[in-house]
């Protein structure tokens, strides 16, 4: 402890911090959880140039976190993470947030009203231009509230608005100065995999689903220690003008729905599959479609059959759709 406490107090920036104990953290957790991190798509980002990664998002905090080491090994500087505001819980959390670049995010379920949610939108919207245009730091956003829980990625046109919110009356030119770099990050054993299905079920039931204290504290550690097979981040290609500008004339609802799937188009195909998500749609299709061994398919079962055994049947069927649905 003497030696961490001595490594952390000898570092003075934010970036000497990053490199000598985040990197280094990172990779540890790579190596021990994962077999294999991998990435494509680096060569796309202009050296000169400063992106805000949309990415899809399937773990709290190593979707981001992976993306900092592949950066680094690229030679781009990290970047700047959008951090919920749900989550700023505790002072160590919030410390090692701002230690990484991390700024808080608002959820709707953070604010007092729709006009406090907007103004903060606004705050937020503001500081992500000023940070890729002004500081030349790039930003990494998640394209939703949230992360992913059925395995089906789509960007909230919610986030495109909020983004316009600080360009003035160009929309085009608002989100063309952003450099919107979509990012798609695949997972072989999807994190969380059995918190996201009890959840799932629980707001299957119509009930409202309410957090238990400690819950995103427990997901975020959870997502840190659980295996999580190979890994992979396809940076994909950046959104250039020519391509908003056709929306140009439409409204601002159909503007930002147009952008949203555009963006989708760009995640949605970058996403890996790998032999479990066809295990499971094949399980739910009552028939093999897919090239897998059956070693692969037994391990699946297994570790599908050890999350429900003690569910009822619905559980089960919500767990294979949320590897099945990349597939589907």
């Amino acid at each position: 402890m003497q030696e961490v406490a001595v490594l952390l107090g000898s570092c003075r920036t934010v970036e000497e911090f990053q490199m000598r104990v985040m990197y280094k953290v990172i990779y540890a957790i790579a190596d021990k959880t994962t077999d294999g991190l991998t990435v494509s798509g680096m060569e796309r980002l202009d050296p000169g140039k400063d992106y805000l990664f949309v990415s899809n998002h399937r773990d709290i905090m190593m979707d981001a976190g992976f993306l900092q080491v592949l950066l680094s090994d690229a030679g781009r500087r990290t970047s700047e993470i959008t951090f919920g505001a749900n989550l700023m819980q505790g002072q160590m959390v919030i410390d090692v947030g701002k230690s990484n670049k991390m700024f808080r995010i608002e959820r709707p379920t953070t604010v007092t009203s729709a006009r406090d949610f907007l103004l903060k939108s606004q705050y937020v919207s503001k500081y992500i231009r000023y940070a890729i245009t002004e500081k030349k730091e790039s930003v990494w956003i998640a394209q939703r509230n949230g992360r992913t829980k059925d395995g089906i990625d789509l960007t909230d046109q919610g986030i495109i608005k909020m983004f316009c919110l600080s360009g003035g009356e160009d929309r085009v030119q608002a989100l063309d100065e952003l450099n919107i770099a979509p990012l798609s990050i695949s997972y072989e054993w999807e994190p969380c995999d059995e918190l996201k299905a009890l959840e799932l079920y629980a707001k299957s039931s119509g009930q409202p689903y309410i957090k238990k204290p400690g819950e995103d504290l427990n997901s975020i550690l959870t997502g840190i220690t659980q295996p999580k097979g190979r890994v992979h981040l396809a940076v994909c290609e950046p959104i250039h003008r020519e391509e908003l500008e056709p929306f140009n004339d439409y409204s601002n609802p159909d503007f930002n729905k147009a952008v949203a799937e555009l963006i989708d188009s760009r995640i949605r195909p970058a996403y890996r599959l790998y032999p479990n998500n066809y295990i499971a749609a094949d399980l739910l299709n009552g028939k093999r479609s897919h090239s897998y061994t059956d070693a692969e398919k037994e391990t699946f079962v297994k570790h599908v059959d050890e999350i429900t055994k003690e569910y009822p049947s619905e559980l089960r069927d919500i767990l294979l759709h949320i590897y099945a649905n990349p597939v589907m």
